[in-house]
């Protein structure tokens, strides 16, 4: 542990900073220690697609420990905020002392590729309201099963993290709200019927 806290570097991050570019050199990871991190594509356009949002205690950019290559994708710091970074040449030395360590990180790779793994597989074969109740869902329960919460994010935000736009989401959000699966307070989320919203994720129940 002592060799592990040698190696990091904190740093501080003020609202919409980019922390690192699609296609810059993967130099390391970070875990990030307050805040929250939006993770983001861009498409030729200029069209942003959101495919996940950091908080703290969460590590991000844990590919660049396995490959010499470039960052797949967007960050930027939504708020105020500070993340550890980890260089992958120094963190590359204590993993050939302690395999240990390598074995954590392959660990949480296959959570994240598990994530993304739905991701893809909402975005293609879901309709809106399925990702929404889904999302509702994958929130709840990374927050031990909570039932009242802050999305931390805006409704435009969630929009892109769904793939749509954040009129549909309205509507949706309006519908969903009016047949009594949620209770929506500005960013904050109710959830009334959870095993109505699990039904509507696995496209057993549709709203009308």
């Amino acid at each position: 542990m002592g060799e592990l806290v040698r190696i990091v570097i904190e740093r501080n991050y003020k609202p919409g900073e980019i922390i690192f570019s699609e296609g810059s050199e993967a130099t390391g990871f970070f875990v990030l220690i307050r805040g929250r991190v939006k993770i983001f594509k861009l498409s030729p356009e200029g069209k942003e697609q959101i495919l996940h949002f950091i908080e703290p205690g969460e590590p991000f950019a844990e590919a660049a420990l396995f490959a010499d290559s470039l960052y797949p994708a967007h960050a930027e710091s939504l708020k105020e905020g500070a993340a550890i970074f980890f260089p992958r040449v120094a963190f590359e030395r204590l993993i050939k002392k302690d395999p240990g360590l390598a074995m954590n990180m392959l660990a949480i790779l296959s959570r994240r590729l598990k994530y993304f793994a739905r991701l893809v597989e909402d975005l293609s074969l879901k309709e809106v309201p399925q990702r929404l109740a889904a999302y509702l869902i994958y929130l709840s329960d990374t927050r031990g099963h909570a039932l009242d919460m802050d999305l931390g994010i805006s409704k435009g935000q969630l929009a892109s993290l769904l793939g749509t736009i954040p009129e549909t989401l309205s509507r949706i959000l309006n519908k969903m709200a009016a047949q009594g699966f949620i209770e929506v307070k500005g960013r904050r989320m109710k959830l009334l019927k959870r095993d109505g919203l699990l039904s509507l994720a696995s496209g057993e129940k549709l709203i009308a």
